[in-house]
């Protein structure tokens, strides 16, 4: 028996070319000139090949799903905070009070916590436990994750994606200092270069910063030497960020719009594409990250965000922003009239 992260595997279809085209002329023939409405045609354009069907369904029900987990990294002075906030913040955002949970009621979205690995079970009613783990060991001196927790952990997202009933899936996470996982997930998946990978995150302090800059490239070039990209997930991953893996290519394979949020999200779309190729043109870009390997993440992945404002909160926040932009550019696909005819 496969499991649920296999078979999104196995159901992965790149985007129909005869699609793609139907909306590329649709859009030239609309009311306007030609490329007149910029990024909003190709955001229609993509839509139109993730669903397969040209103009696209329209987006009713977004889902934010939340992962949570912590990280052991944080004993090297990664962030200020201790790793007791991720349980926080998740019931935070299980009782509707975090920020994206105010973009989510703007947008109409529900929103789910899951807890994939955080140190302590919650006991939340409003978090769902879904434990691979009591968080990861500490990434700089030994591998965040056995092989086995880090299938298990993309396969709680895999399900997590084709239980939601949303027509848009936004991926979101908590997890004291997984800015500095995701940085070597980053530093790991793409190609090396002297670009800076490690951000302030959750307000570090600026003179920790070189530090976390060399525990993060010295775990990256470890993990590089690996060939197998479950075993370089599993050596500087988290539990959220294999959870939001498993859970965009469950929903690339449902053929629903994917809108990846910032630093987090960027590395585990890494780690998806490089376990399933063909994810991340299933994916929208939902924001630019101000983590500095946020851009590495998205100049490898060949994405343009859709906003750029300056966030690194986390959470799903930029990707829940990025939802108004996607109506528009449905709806004016949609419902634009035809250029009327030469005379």
């Amino acid at each position: 028996m496969t499991s649920p992260f296999a078979d999104a595997v196995d159901r992965l279809r790149p985007p129909e070319p005869e699609v793609l085209a139907a909306a590329r002329a649709r859009w030239d023939t609309r009311i306007k000139p030609q490329g007149s409405l910029g990024r909003l045609e190709e955001l229609g354009t993509q839509l139109a090949g993730i669903a397969g069907t040209c103009p696209p369904p329209s987006i009713e029900r977004p889902s934010i799903v939340v992962f949570a987990g912590d990280h052991g990294v944080v004993a090297r002075g990664v962030s200020n905070w201790p790793s007791e906030i991720t349980g926080l913040m998740a019931a935070t955002v299980a009782d509707g009070e975090a920020a994206i949970n105010a973009f989510a009621r703007q947008i109409g979205a529900s929103t789910r916590v899951v807890d994939v690995g955080m140190l302590e079970p919650h006991g939340h009613p409003g978090v769902d436990a879904e434990r691979v783990g009591a968080g990861t060991a500490d990434l700089s001196v030994e591998p965040a994750m056995t092989l086995e927790q880090a299938r298990s952990a993309l396969d709680v997202g895999a399900t997590a994606a084709a239980a939601d009933e949303g027509d848009c899936l936004i991926g979101g996470e908590l997890g004291i200092g997984n800015t500095a996982a995701a940085a070597a997930v980053i530093g790991t998946f793409a190609p090396p270069n002297d670009a800076p990978l490690a951000g302030l995150g959750a307000g570090l302090d600026p003179a920790a910063l070189p530090e976390k800059e060399r525990i993060v490239r010295d775990a990256a070039a470890r993990a590089r030497a690996l060939d197998d990209p479950l075993a370089r997930l599993a050596e500087v991953g988290g539990f959220e960020i294999a959870a939001l893996a498993g859970f965009y290519v469950g929903g690339v394979a449902s053929r629903r719009p994917v809108i990846v949020d910032g630093v987090i999200g960027c590395a585990a779309l890494l780690a998806a594409e490089a376990l399933a190729p063909g994810t991340a043109g299933g994916c929208i870009a939902g924001h630019r990250s101000a983590e500095p390997a946020a851009t590495t993440a998205l100049e490898h992945l060949g994405l343009e965000p859709v906003i750029d404002l300056g966030l690194r909160l986390g959470e799903g926040t930029g990707a829940a922003l990025a939802v108004p932009l996607l109506r528009a550019a449905i709806a004016a696909l949609t419902e634009m009239a035809e250029l009327p005819a030469p005379s």
